[in-house]
């Protein structure tokens, strides 16, 4: 009776850290060997005895016999835990395979060609931290709902046509959890190009949006244990992404994973799709996915292998760093022009500070990766650099994103106050951190950075050089305006649609123009409504 109580202890205790610890019950993760060598560990402790035996007058203990077979059993299972991993995944042993994993590498030809040309309504100037606050904000309106609720993390992504920050609202403790198990009602969507544009969502086609399973649920309705009970609970989940689809249903989006190095080398292998109120749960691989998920490699597993394919470079013993590389930064959720979304860093030698000698784009669903050798620099330089055109301020400065600005690969960025607010705009040459544009909107910071590139000679690059159009007409209408202590002026012209805009700075001939002028104009050609000028010539002024 006593050997069987101690066997219902111990299968009740295992069942426990099943569900409490939810170890993954495969080969290359520590949970199951951890789980063995509990329980081991555990039947020797209820089921010690020792018999005393005096020698010599000094007291000894000899342990039983079968305590020795299950301190053998503990043995192995400690060098199955330190001895097979340093053999099947130290780097020294499998430096081809860390070098290896991400895959083929591509050598790109120009980093602009891959970006799409973006109109300045559908840049990115709301970043995680902003759609926080605007986040909260919306919480804080909503007094019933913000005492029971909080924001969850915001991920990025894209919805039909339009960029994204989506954040679920989860239980805010354990009471709330019990007092309300149907679910949180709803999430908070907030405009990536547009910081007034947010959005409360509690409602889709008049059925309420629940979110049931989650990180703060308990017991089985949290989502992790959710997965486990579910049939998961021999494989690697990571990267547990809030995503929406296009008609605005909610989804948890997980990445499946294995190791492929022993212990070691996290590769992605699918995901796992779970219905927020139903806990409905579909698997598929990479190939697969429905194409409203925007994100299958998580971005540390990105980071490691990029890094691990650039320091491996020469072989694991590499003391002089002869053309070692690592990436700059984090990586970044860029979207390209075939509308797809990319993991994107800049590249540079081990040991460098602010140039880089390419920059890397990866997809973020098949992890196809592009290498741009193009030199530049880095988001820190970048940062630096716009920070200084108004260091008086004492503004800081968003992570860069990368666009094509008129076939020019530049950085663009907020620049905040210390409340975390967007007081201007910046704009950087990714291959030349000098040639900075900044600005309280958009445009005007467009054309400060126009006007700055063609200052410099489009030295950086020439190819990379928009192409101009030329423009002999008549001045319909003129006006000027006054910013940040510069003269801007307005006009149209005969035959086109658009507004055109200059400053004194391109011509002292603006000042003076007037409506019937016959003029002639060089522009980029690009298709923006408001569009800055490069060159302005009055040939009425000449004929006078």
């Amino acid at each position: 009776m006593k050997k069987a109580f101690i066997l219902i202890v111990i299968i009740v205790c295992g069942l426990l850290m099943l569900y409490v610890g939810m170890p993954v019950i495969a080969y290359g993760f520590w949970g199951l060997p951890a789980l063995l060598a509990v329980m081991t560990l555990l039947w020797i402790v209820l089921n010690l005895r020792v018999a005393p035996q005096f020698s010599s007058g000094a007291r000894t203990y000899k342990l039983k016999s079968k305590f020795k077979v299950l301190i053998f059993v503990l043995a192995i299972i400690l060098l199955y835990s330190t001895l097979v991993p340093i053999v099947t995944s130290w780097a020294l042993l499998h430096t081809s395979a860390y070098r290896n994993i991400i895959g083929n590498v591509e050598i790109g030809e120009n980093l602009s060609t891959h970006m799409a040309p973006i109109s300045m309504e559908k840049v990115r100037v709301v970043d995680q931290s902003l759609a926080n606050i605007l986040g909260d904000k919306v919480l804080g309106a909503q007094a019933a709902l913000g005492s029971q609720v909080r924001l969850g993390t915001f991920n990025i992504q894209k919805v039909k046509n339009d960029l994204y920050w989506v954040a679920p609202l989860l239980h805010s403790g354990f009471f709330k959890w019990n007092k309300n198990k149907e679910g949180t009602n709803g999430y908070v969507m907030v405009n990536a190009s547009n910081e007034r544009d947010v959005k409360l969502v509690q409602d889709i086609g008049g059925k309420k949006v629940l979110i049931k399973y989650q990180s703060e649920g308990y017991f089985n309705d949290f989502l992790e244990r959710h997965l486990y009970l579910s049939g998961f609970y021999n494989v690697g989940l990571t990267d547990y992404s809030f995503e929406i689809d296009d008609e605005g249903i909610p989804y948890w989006v997980v990445t499946k994973y294995k190791k492929t190095i022993g212990f070691y080398g996290e590769n992605a292998v699918g995901v796992v799709v779970v219905n927020t109120e139903t806990g409905k749960c579909e698997e598929y691989s990479i190939e697969n996915a429905p194409a409203w998920i925007d994100r299958i490699q998580p971005d540390y597993f990105i980071e490691n292998q990029l890094n691990d394919w650039g320091n491996f470079v020469k072989g694991y013993w590499n003391f002089s760093n002869e053309n070692k590389l690592q990436i700059t930064e984090g990586v970044t959720l860029v979207y390209g022009e075939d509308n797809k979304s990319y993991w994107y860093t800049g590249l540079t030698s081990v040991g460098a500070d602010e140039a880089t000698v390419g920059f890397v784009l990866v997809d973020t669903r098949t992890k196809k990766t592009v290498w741009y050798k193009q030199s530049g620099a880095t988001e820190f330089a970048a940062q630096n650099s716009a920070r200084g055109k108004v260091q008086e301020k004492r503004y800081s400065a968003s992570q860069p994103i990368p666009y094509n600005i008129n076939n020019i690969p530049s950085y663009v960025m907020t620049l905040k106050d210390d409340g975390g607010l967007v007081k201007m705009f910046a704009m950087v040459a990714i291959e030349d951190y000098t040639i900075v544009g900044v600005g309280n909107t958009l445009i005007e910071t467009l054309m400060a950075f126009k006007n700055a590139y063609n200052m410099a000679g489009n030295k950086i690059n020439p190819k990379s050089s928009t192409k101009k159009q030329e423009l002999n007409t008549i001045v319909l209408r003129i006006n000027s305006d006054v910013k940040n202590g510069n003269s801007f002026y307005y006009f149209t012209v005969s035959g086109k649609e658009n507004i055109f805009i200059g400053s004194s700075q391109i011509s002292n001939e603006l000042p003076v123009t007037l409506s019937g002028d016959s003029i002639v104009i060089s522009f980029d050609d690009d298709t923006q409504g408001l569009i800055d000028i490069s060159s302005f010539k009055n040939r009425s002024i000449e004929k006078r």
